[in-house]
Formats: C-alpha cells, structure tokens, sequence
C-alpha cells in the first residue's frame, strides 16, 4: 500500500514539475526585462545633455565635454539640447552660452543669476578675469588629433543646431539674439582666445543661416510659383482657399526670411566687417573661408562687388595663408560657370594682383594662383592678356614641382586644349594628325623661351597633364623622317634639334618615373600599377625606337648636337625585344651607325655618348652580347693600334709634332679616353704610353696642351681600372704602386706647366688621386690594399696649397683674361671646383689641417664667390676634431694679424679697416661654434690659449714697461669670449694673469685697452657671461615667456652641473707649473634666469634693468657667506615684485585705453597695430573710383519690401564694435 502511494505522489511530481519550471522561468524573465529597463533608463538619465540638473545622484557630462569626447552622434546631443529649451529656455540657454565660454579656454562658469541681472559686457568682462592668462592654449589653438577634432565637432555642432531648429526656435527672438550677441561681443574681446573661438562659432552660425535663407528662397520661389499658377485659372477651377493658404504660407516664409535676413546682418556688421582684419591671421582666415562659402552656397545675395571687394582687399595680405584662403575661396567661384559670368567686374580690378601671386613667396599660394588664373582662362580665353600669359608660361621651369605642374596645365589649357572643326578630319598618325601639330607647338614654345637646357623641366611640367601627346612617339619620328605634304612647313635644323631633345626628355620621364634633378624629393617606389605602365612603355619605346633609330642616326650624323641626344635612346632599352622581337638586323644598323660617328666625330659629348651607348648594349645577360662585344672590341683595336703607331712616330722624331700628327694624335686620345670611362682597356698597356707621352712634353715643352690633358685623363682611367682588378685579387699590386706613385710625381711637375689648362687638370686628378689611395682605402675590411696608401709629404702639401692661393683666391679684375659675363662665370665655376678639390683632402684628413688656415682666413673676403664651401668646410673640419679646427681658425687669424702688421707697422689705428676687417672674420668664426657651449667647451678653451700665447709672444717694440707686439689681438679674441663657460671664463683668466705683470694690470692707457676689454669679457659676473649662460639653457626651457609668473631660481641647472666632469681638463693647461684650486665652482646669482630675461622689456621705463642686474663689486669676484647671500636674494625678490606691481599698473592703463579705442586689439605675444592689410591706400589708390562708402546690408533677392524689425536688446551689441561710414577707407569700385 505504501509503495502504491509513493508511485502517485512521484509521477504526480513528474506531471506538476514541467509547468511549475515554466511559470519560474517566465517570472524570472520578467524580472529580467524590469532590471535591464531600469538599467536603460538609469543610462538614459546619464546621457542625458543637461548641465544644471542631477538625477540619480549622478553628476551630468557638460554640453562642451560631450563636444570634446566626441563619443555622442551631434544629432542627438542637439535633439536633447532643443528638448530641454522647450522645457525651460533660460537654463538650456545658459548651458549655451557656457558651451561657448568654455569652448574658449576659459574655466570661468556663467551662473543664472549672472544671466539674468548682469550685462553681456560685464559677463564677458567677468570671464576674461577669471581667464588662465598664464597659458597662452585654447582649444582651437591647440596641437593633435583631439583637438582637431573637437574644432570639427564644434562646426558640426552649430550647424546641426540651426537647421534642427530653422522652423520654430530660431524665430523666437530670444535664442539667436542671446547667442548672436554673445558672440559679437566676445569677437571684441581682447583676449585672443575669446575672440578666435566667437569669430569661427559666429561664421559658422552665419554659414548654417545662409543655408536656411537658401531653403527659404526656394520655397518662396515655389510658392509664389503656385500662387500665380492657381491665380491664373479660370475663375471656375480656381480654389479660393488655396490661394488663401499659399497667400498665408507666402507671407509666413516673407516674415521667416525678414528675420533671418536680420540675423545675418547683424552677424556680418558686428563680428565679420571687423575680424576680417583682425590682428590674427587665423581669425582671418576664418572669415575669408566662410565669405567665400556664403557667395558659393548663395550666389543671388552674396556675390555681387559688395562682398567680393573684401575678398579682393584681403589678397594683399601679409599672411600667406589668408592669401592663400582668398584664392582657394575665388576657385569654387570661378570653377561655376554660371558664377563665372559674374565675376567679370571683380576680374578686371583684381587680375593683375592674382598674376602677381603666381611670382609669390609662398609656393602654395603660388600654385593656388596659377590655378586660378586657369579656370578664369576655361571661362573667358580672353581675360588675360598675352603680358599675363607670358608671366606665368615660364614658371614650367620651376625648380618647384607643384608650381611648374600648375603652370604646364595653364599652358596646356591655353595653347593646345583648342580643336576647331578642320580638326575633325585629320588622321590619328603621321605628319598631319593633330598630335603632329600639338608637337609643333610644343617645339616653338620651348625655342622662344630661350632655355634650352632645361627641355626636362618643360617635359617634367606637362607630363601629369599632357603625357598622352608627349609618348606619341611615331608622330614625333615621323616629323623628323617623312618628307613634308605639299604647302606644308618643314621643321628647321632648330626645331629638329629642339624635338628631338623633348623626345629624349620625354623617353627618360616615362622609363625612371621620376622628375628631373633639382625637382622633386627624387626616386619614389612605385606601386604594382606604375611597374607594369613602365614595363609597358619600356617596350613599346624599344620596339619603336630600334627601327627608326639607325635611321635618325644616318640622316643627322654630321650634327654633334643631336647625334648626341640620339645615343642616348639605348640606355632605356629593353634589349631582350631584340631577340624575342627578331630586330637583330636593326641592332646591326645601329652598331654600323654608332661607329661611323666614332670614326667622324670628335666631340667630347659625342664620344662619351657612343661610349654609354655600347656600356648599355654589352650586357651579358642578353644574347646579343657577342654580336655587340665584336663591334667595340674592333673599334678600341683600331684606336689602340693607330694611338700606339702615332705616339711612335711622334717619340722617334724628337721634334714639335706638327698640326697634322698633333691632331691625329688628339683625336685617337679623345677616343681612347672617352671609352675608357666606361670600359676596361688594361689589357692595352695605355699606361706605359701615356706616361712615355707625359714625360716628353715635361722634358721638350713642345707638346700641345690638348694631348697632355686627355693623357693625364686616360691615365687616371688606367690607374682607376686597375685599381678595381687588384681589389678583385686579378692584378699585380706592386705594379699599380709604383704607377700611383709614378703618376702622382708626374702631375706634381705638371703642377707648374705654362699651360692653365694643364694645370688645372693636373691639379685636379692629383687631389682625386689623393683621396682615393688615402689611408681610408683600407677601410671597410680591405686592408689587403694598405701597401697602395699614399700621403702627400709637407712639400706636395705646399706646392698644393700655393696653387690655390695663386690660382683660385683671384679677384675678378685680375683676371682680365675675358670681358665676356659668361666666360666669367664659367671661370667662376672652375675656380669652385679647384677649391672643393683641395677642401676634401682637408675634410678627409689627407692633408694636414692647418693647412686650412690659408682657406679659412679668406672667408670674409671672398664670401660671394666661396663662401658656402668654405663654411662647410669649417663645418666638417669641426666633426673630425673640434680641437684641431679652433686651433686652424686662430692660426688663420694670427696670420691675417701679422699679414696686417707688415702692412700698417706696429703704431696701426685700430679702427682701421684691416683690423675691422679681422674682428669681423672673428665674429663670423664665432658664430659657427653654434649655441652648444658644451660640446664646445674644449675648443673655445684652447682657442683662447692659443689666443693669449699669441698676444704675449712677441715683446714690446717700445721696450719694457710698453704693451707686448701683439696685445691688439687680444680685442680680436674677445670675440669668443661669449662662447665660454662660466667657469671656463675664470680658467682662462687665471691663464691670462699668469702672462701679466703687476704693471700691466695697473696700466689704462689707450695701447692697453684690448688686455682691459679682454680682462673685463671674462669676468665672471659680466652681461655677456650672463647671457652665455642662459643660452645654453633657453634651448632646454620653455620657449613660451609667461606673463606673470614670478622666477623660480630653484628649478634653474647650472652649466656646471652638466659639465663639471670636464672642468679638469679644460682647466689642465693652465696649472703647468703650479698646483692649487682649479676653476671655483660658485652657484651664479639666482636671479638671472630666462624668464627674468624675457620679462625685463615689461620694465617701466625709469626703472631700467639696474634693479634686476645691480651686483656690487663685491659680489662679482668674492664667493658671498651664506647669511649676506640670503639677504641679497630677498632684497632682489622685493625689489622684482614691487617691479612686476608697477608694470602691472601699467599694463591696466594700456589695457583701459585699448578698450576705450577700437577695442579690437590683445595684449599678448602679437604686435599692438590698427591694420595688418598689405592692401593699404598707396597700393589701392587705382581702385578709390566712385565707390559707396556705406556699408551694405543682406539684401536677400525674392524680397522686395522689407518690414521694420524692433531692434535687438540694447546691450546685445557694443556700439563700438558696429563698423560706421568711416572704418574702410579704401574702395573697390
């Protein structure tokens, strides 16, 4: 019985058990979805945008931080914003107005009692004294991404704002004229942040009512539109209560577009007719930018001579980018046609400013420029005249790439983008198809610019927007080929010469896909699509050029000029087309053409032409190489052979070879020399040749310049080649020594040839020579080649150096060898090349560095024609041995010193020109030892030792008791006192005394003033020690001065701190004989610090800079006790408050008549001036014709009358601020 009532009571559990899980489950749902709506709502009180109120005990992000963050869609946080101005305006408001308080930089906090009983004026004037004036930040100011991006929030923010609320809030003449006031008075404002941040937030805000006045337009337009249609109806199918409705809605849009019409004006009369010329170029910038949108975005009301004038003005700014600004806000006007027809007035006043831009400083604004005068060009092709265009044609040879892209569009756009109807049929290949007459015009542009050695630059220009006409390569051949139609013009030998030298050009941009030199960053990696675009064209170059080039070789053999440019087509050959392409036959044709020019020409130019060419076509990589390989192996054997034949006959005959033989002889040696460059000859013995031929023109004199200078050439070659066969371990090592060595004795010789050619090249292959079998060959693991280092003795450096001095530091009227300007010039660039030859074996340690001191001291003289090298020679010379430099530039002043000495005697004035002069080259060196005195610190210390060594050297003329010889040069090393440390200062002081005697110190007449002045320079506590010191320190601070933060002596590092652990060593020269304390180490006057010295100028004029700097005698050369000490430093304290308290008295009366002025200006880092415009009366007079003074109002067009509208609150606008008749002075029109 118990197990039957167990068997109920359990499967009764099995059936009860289901449903009772179910409805638990259930409830536990429900109470799951109650937590998780709580949850959302409690989120939803969190998100919600309300500054002033706090629900859950949980404190509200403000509208500003919500902005920063960015992390909220603006749509929202302006719907949560409208929402709450519908519950209650006044504190939905003054979140607003905190919005843009705060979205200044100011900390300061609008409370409603301040809103409600206090004036805009008085609000701004609160928040500008509780503004951070110790940082000069504010958001739109502010560097990276989060600030960047806030200005961008900012600008989304206020516009979302005005179009959520274009249909109700914004009519409701509470919270624009709140907003609108606000910000025209904080655009007034004198602190720069306030002013910046109102003048873009009232721009924008001007922006998003242009958009809203637009939407009116069109809906007015619309509506009227309707009602005239259904006015027009028969009076049977005409709805009254339609035309009542349309009637109604058409005045209601009348009425909306008054007030916005209002609003605008109010914005452009308080805040833009007085910020466009603001002080600040950003805030400039600003107003420019959105005037230009106002006129693209609504043209019918905006852009007419009223605006544009303002546009016009602002293009002679100061500030490159508000120039800049004007010209990219006149693009989007006249890139419209539509808007371009209107433009015509302001074109013909303004064009000759925008043609001017294209010459200005700043490349972007060029760019800009030029762009612009290309799309006024597709409106009107006759808006510019032929002056204009020529201004900007030669800018496509540019050195600055974006600029000469922008001018070669301009060209292209005026001088080839016009088809006429006899276009039409022309074919598309040959002489007459239109590319063919694009060529021609490409070719005639490029004569009459007369610069025809930069055919790549013109090429490198049109080539992003004309490359399709420039890779036509058949029309161009066939130009140059195909005999010309009948009436057709044939091309001129300068016109060949011109297009051919644009299809080489041409043919170079499309293989290596990069600008020429001196434009453009260089190589670049190209992506996987620009690699099979130049394997593309690299092949079809090679396919088109293998034909027709042994053509153009045979037709134009006997011109050196093009014949040279033709050999160069090889070099961007695919050589694999020859083989696969089955053009063996043309590669036959273009090796029997390439050495008939051989044989014909003698040309430098040429020869190395056909010497490159060969280099490109003898790879061993390809199957041709046998067939070219036989072709240059056949032609060195002949110039060999005939070269070694004629050198016999010339050696055997011991007389002057005569003209015939001379040049036989010359010709061979040009051609030997030329394929020498590129080739590998060893195995002709040239050098035993060369050196017979040297050394016959040393010993007769009888041999003609010409021959000894390729010989010289060709011999470097051999003993180049062979250098690279023993660096591979395939030649005799002794053997090239004893040819160095050999060679460089021979050039030595020819060091003092009759010849100046000879000369010059002697000169300069020795120093290559020099520096190539220096010791530094051994570098880089090849010290198997140390026996082949070669150094100059002390006489080759000397014959050396003398050549320089005789031949290089000559003045131009001393070389009277030619009258003509360019013939001195290129003697100009010969003499640069001579002297940088000589200063790398200075900078590479080949010659003695003293050496330099003859270079050195002609660096003031000469500082036009060599000084770039000279002063990066200095530079080098400093990274191999500081030491060693400063001791060079003290010896180039020592010998200037004596050079003077010999000329004026010893009694010399020191005020004349040669000792000036000395000084000034002393100055010079001083300032090359930059503003690192640490780094310094050993060389200026044994400048100044060598210095002083040198001034007491010499005893005195005038017996004992007179000044020593040279003391005068210690005036010319106080120029490098200021380069010393502070405790380095009292080193060689020390230094200086031990020269002295009692008497000397006590002298003061006139001959003893450099010894006082040098004396004095060194004293420790001297202005110039002072600024020694903070130098080395201003690079470590802070560039930002901080208005009114007081000095702060304990955060100053001294120099000694950074570099103590080097004091004994500059100090060891001078203890040779004695032994005793060293420099003292003593804490410099606490008061001297960067923000002292910055903020000194805040000073009022009576008090000077005496109470800042006052140092008793006393303190200046006695460690001060600890208690006197302390005592100082709080006297000077006092005394540098009670400065900062009158300053501050008198920064208040500044700021109090600045605001009783235009109240437009800041007190902060920017200069205090009325106007910053470049467009004054003088530049503008032209434009002074009949213009209305007046200042114009919105006049928006579908609105013909126009209602009175009660003014605005009184204080919503500071009278001041509001421009009257008199603010422009200048006129447009």
């Amino acid at each position: 019985i118990l197990l039957f009532y167990y068997s109920i009571l359990f499967y009764s559990i099995l059936l009860l058990l289901p449903p009772y899980l179910y409805i638990v489950k259930c409830l536990a749902k429900q109470k799951g979805k109650k937590t998780l709506g709580e949850k959302l709502k409690g989120s939803e009180v969190r998100g919600r945008v309300n500054g002033h109120h706090q629900e859950n005990d949980m404190e509200n992000l403000s509208l500003f931080e919500i902005i920063k963050l960015g992390k909220s869609a603006t749509q929202s946080v302006v719907d949560d914003w409208i929402e709450s101005y519908k519950t209650d305006r006044d504190p939905a408001l003054l979140e607003l107005i905190n919005f843009f308080i705060h979205c200044s930089g100011c900390k300061g906090v609008c409370v409603s009692e301040m809103f409600r009983h206090m004036q805009n004026s008085e609000i701004i004037r609160k928040m500008t004294e509780e503004f951070d004036e110790d940082s000069g930040d504010y958001p739109l100011a502010m560097a990276g991404p989060v600030w960047k991006k806030f200005k961008l929030s900012l600008c989304e923010f206020i516009a979302v704002l005005v179009r959520q609320c274009q249909y109700s809030i914004i009519y409701d003449e509470y919270m624009m004229d709140t907003v609108i006031s606000l910000l025209t008075g904080l655009s007034d404002s004198q602190v720069r942040a306030f002013r910046h941040t109102s003048t873009l937030a009232a721009m924008k805000l001007m922006t998003a009512l242009v958009n809203v006045a637009l939407n009116l337009s069109i809906n007015l337009d619309n509506t009227q539109r309707q009602y005239e249609t259904e006015r027009n109806k028969s009076i049977g199918k005409r709805a009254n209560e339609r035309l009542e409705l349309l009637l109604q809605k058409r005045k209601e849009l009348q009425e909306n577009q008054d007030e916005i019409e209002n609003m605008m004006n109010a914005i452009f009369k308080g805040v833009f007719i007085h910020r466009y010329r603001d002080v600040i170029a950003e805030i400039r910038v600003v107003c420019i930018e959105e005037i230009g949108m106002w006129m693209k975005m609504y043209s019918e009301a905006f852009l007419n001579d009223s605006y544009l004038k303002y546009v016009g003005w602002t293009m002679y700014d100061k500030q490159g980018e508000v120039r800049l600004k004007c010209l990219t806000a006149l693009q989007g006007l006249y890139y419209s046609r539509e808007l371009n027809a209107r433009l015509e007035l302001f074109t013909s006043r303004f064009k000759d400013r925008i043609v001017s831009m294209t010459l200005d400083k700043e490349y972007d604004v060029a760019v800009q420029a030029v762009k612009l005068l290309t799309l006024a060009l597709q409106s009107n092709d006759e808006v510019l005249t032929a002056e204009d265009c020529e201004s900007v044609y030669h800018l496509v040879y540019s050195a600055h790439r974006p600029v000469a892209v922008a001018a070669g569009e301009f060209l292209y756009k005026k001088l080839f983008s016009h088809h006429g109807p006899e276009d039409e049929g022309r074919p598309r290949r040959g002489r007459q198809c239109l590319n063919a007459n694009l060529i021609r015009t490409t070719v005639l542009f490029f004569l009459e610019s007369e610069l025809h050695e930069h055919g790549a630059y013109l090429v490198d220009s049109l080539w992003d927007c004309a490359s399709e006409l420039l890779k036509d390569w058949e029309s161009m051949i066939s130009l140059l080929l195909d005999e010309p139609y009948p009436g057709e013009e044939a091309l001129t030998d300068a016109q060949e010469a011109a297009l051919i030298e644009i299809m080489l050009c041409a043919v170079r941009q499309t293989c290596e896909c990069h600008p020429p030199i001196g434009r453009g960053p260089g190589k670049r990696v190209l992506t996987a699509k620009e690699k099979k675009t130049q394997l593309d064209d690299r092949t079809k170059i090679t396919e088109t050029f293998a034909v027709a080039l042994p053509l153009l070789l045979a037709k134009y053999s006997v011109d050196p000029e093009k014949v040279t440019n033709l050999l160069q087509f090889p070099q961007y050959f695919d050589l694999e087309i020859y083989t696969t392409g089955r053009l063996e036959k043309h590669l036959d044709a273009l090796l029997r053409q390439v050495r008939d020019v051989v044989e014909k020409h003698t040309e430098k130019d040429v020869l190395e032409a056909c010497s490159m060419t060969f280099h490109a076509l003898c790879n061993e990589d390809f199957t041709i190489y046998n067939r070219v390989d036989i072709v240059r192996s056949q032609i060195l054997d002949e110039q060999v052979d005939k070269f070694h034949r004629l050198l016999e006959d010339i050696l055997q005959e011991g007389e002057e070879p005569d003209e015939d033989d001379a040049y036989q002889v010359l010709s061979t040696l040009k051609r030997i020399t030329a394929f020498h460059n590129a080739h590998d000859l060893t195995k002709w013995d040239l050098f035993t040749s060369n050196y017979k031929l040297l050394n016959s023109g040393l010993q007769n004199g009888d041999m003609p310049e010409q021959i000894v200078a390729h010989a010289l050439q060709c011999t470097h070659y051999v003993i180049l080649w062979h250098l690279a066969k023993v660096s591979e371990g395939s030649d005799d090592m002794v053997l090239l020594r004893r040819q160095v060595r050999a060679f460089c004795m021979m050039c030595q010789r020819y060091l003092n040839s009759i010849s100046t050619v000879v000369k010059e090249q002697a000169f300069t292959i020795l120093c290559d020579a020099l520096l190539i079998f220096s010791y530094q060959i051994v570098a880089s693991g090849r010290e198997a080649l140390e026996p082949l280092v070669f150094s100059p003795d002390a006489s080759l450096q000397s014959e050396l150096l003398n050549f320089i001095l005789d031949h290089v530091f000559v003045d131009q009227d001393e070389d009277s060898s030619t009258d003509d300007e360019a013939d001195k010039i290129e003697a100009l660039h010969r003499r640069r090349n001579l002297l940088a030859a000589f200063c790398k074996l200075i900078i590479y340690n080949v010659v003695d560095m003293k050496t330099g001191a003859d270079i050195f001291k002609q660096y003031m003289r000469y500082y036009n024609d060599y000084g770039d090298i000279i002063k990066e020679t200095m530079s080098k010379a400093r990274q191999i041995d500081k030491i060693q430099c400063a001791k060079t530039l003290i010896l180039s002043l020592q010998q200037l010193f004596n050079e003077m000495l010999s000329d004026l005697g010893c009694n010399f004035d020191r005020s004349a020109s040669a000792f000036c002069g000395i000084k000034e080259l002393a100055r010079r060196f001083s300032l090359t030892f930059g503003l690192d005195q640490v780094k310094t610190r050993e060389a200026i210390a044994m400048l100044h030792k060598d210095g002083i060594e040198f001034a007491f050297k010499e005893p005195s003329p005038q017996g004992e008791g007179g000044p020593p010889l040279n003391l005068a040069f210690l005036d010319i090393l106080s120029e490098f006192s200021s380069k010393l440390l502070r405790q380095d200062k009292k080193t060689v002081h020390l230094y200086l005394e031990r020269f002295m005697t009692f008497q000397m110190a006590l002298q003061r007449d006139d001959c003893w003033l450099p010894l006082i002045s040098y004396r004095n320079s060194l004293q420790v506590g001297a202005d110039d020690d002072t600024l020694s010191v903070i130098s080395g320190m201003s690079s470590r601070s802070s560039a930002r001065s901080r208005r009114s933060k007081q000095p702060a002596a304990s955060k100053r590092k001294l120099p000694e701190e950074e570099s103590s652990c080097s004091s004994s060593d500059v100090s060891m020269w001078v203890n040779r004989e004695q032994s005793g304390p060293h420099t003292p180490v003593m804490m410099s006057s606490p008061h001297i610090v960067s923000t002292v010295l910055r903020d000194t100028k805040k000073l009022c004029p009576e008090q000077g800079y005496m109470g800042v700097y006052s140092m008793s005698n006393e303190t200046q050369h006695t460690p001060l006790q600890q208690p006197s000490q302390v005592a100082w430093m709080m006297a000077q304290k006092q005394q540098q408050e009670r400065a900062s308290l009158q300053y501050g008295k008198m920064r208040g009366h500044i700021q109090h008549t600045i605001r009783r002025g235009s109240g437009l200006m800041e007190d902060d880092e920017e200069p205090i001036v009325e106007d910053v415009m470049m467009s004054s009366e003088e530049r503008l007079d032209d434009l002074n014709e009949g213009m209305d003074f007046e200042t114009m109002d919105i006049d928006l067009p579908p609105s013909k009358n126009r209602r009175e509208r009660s003014e605005l609150k009184p204080d919503y606008f500071d009278p001041a601020s509001i421009m009257d008749d008199s603010v422009l002075n200048v006129s447009m029109f």
